[in-house]
């Protein structure tokens, strides 16, 4: 059973200074990165479906052993209008990760009008055959999804859920910990309820710093996920300046002193 913590993203400008050096070349953030942590999530790949070279460079930046989750094109999650073609090309410029034993999973991020309807349900199905057999795991915007029917479904289709820590707003998912597929997910999103709807610039909403009691709460959780799944990703989506590197460091911290 394997945990490990990285960050959503690694490649922003508001990390020069606070993590990466002022003289370090952007080409090298990467591998800067995979010195301290050993997987990271991808999320480029929402705006536009990469490239298999993109993906077979990014690869060779991060040594043996570093596991990369990939967030699926936009097309697939929120247009959802013809996503059969979409899919397939997606999932063919996933090889290099793959042949490289670089590839953790997809993260299938639906958004918050993505609701617990047949229709939608029925959906799912046609992910899970778009993407074969790559290992999916499925975030939930709206918390109508958060119900026993849900796991179950997830758990026949062989895909991950992803827990969430976030604002406790009473129509977004609550933080529970659930493990239905091979790979248990957590995605740390920051809980600043005021600039969560509404916010001038996206990075508002993800700026925001843990403090050691909120971490706390998702050590035994975390624990109890280690338990069901061969592999549990913890990512931190706060990135505002670096926040995230913090707390994933926190975050390891706190899991070590526990055991």
């Amino acid at each position: 059973m394997t945990v490990l913590i990285g960050t959503s993203g690694f490649s922003y400008d508001d990390w020069v200074g606070p993590v990466y050096p002022q003289d370090l070349p952007k080409r090298q953030w990467l591998s800067y990165y995979a010195q301290e942590f050993s997987t990271c999530e991808l999320n480029f790949s929402y705006y536009r479906i990469p490239d298999a070279r993109t993906l077979s460079q990014i690869a060779a930046k991060v040594p043996e052993g570093f596991l990369f989750s990939i967030k699926a094109y936009r097309g697939i999650t929120h247009d959802r209008s013809d996503p059969e073609p979409e899919m397939k090309q997606f999932s063919r410029a996933l090889d290099p990760l793959i042949d490289q034993g670089k590839f953790a999973c997809v993260l299938a991020q639906f958004p918050h009008s993505f609701h617990a309807t047949q229709a939608n349900r029925d959906y799912l199905k046609r992910v899970r055959e778009g993407m074969s057999d790559l290992p999916v795991v499925v975030e939930f915007r709206s918390r109508e999804w958060i119900s026993e029917e849900t796991f179950q479904q997830l758990r026949s289709l062989d895909m991950g859920f992803c827990c969430v820590d976030q604002p406790r707003f009473s129509s977004l998912v609550p933080p529970v910990a659930v493990a239905t597929g091979p790979v248990a997910y957590v995605r740390f999103h920051g809980r600043n309820r005021a600039k969560w709807w509404q916010h001038d610039e996206a990075w508002e909403r993800y700026d925001y710093s843990y403090s050691d009691e909120e971490l706390m709460e998702w050590v035994p959780k975390i624990r109890q996920l280690e338990a069901e799944a061969p592999l549990t990703l913890i990512y931190m989506n706060n990135h505002w300046q670096g926040q995230a590197v913090a707390s994933a460091r926190q975050l390891r911290m706190l899991m070590t002193e526990r055991g």
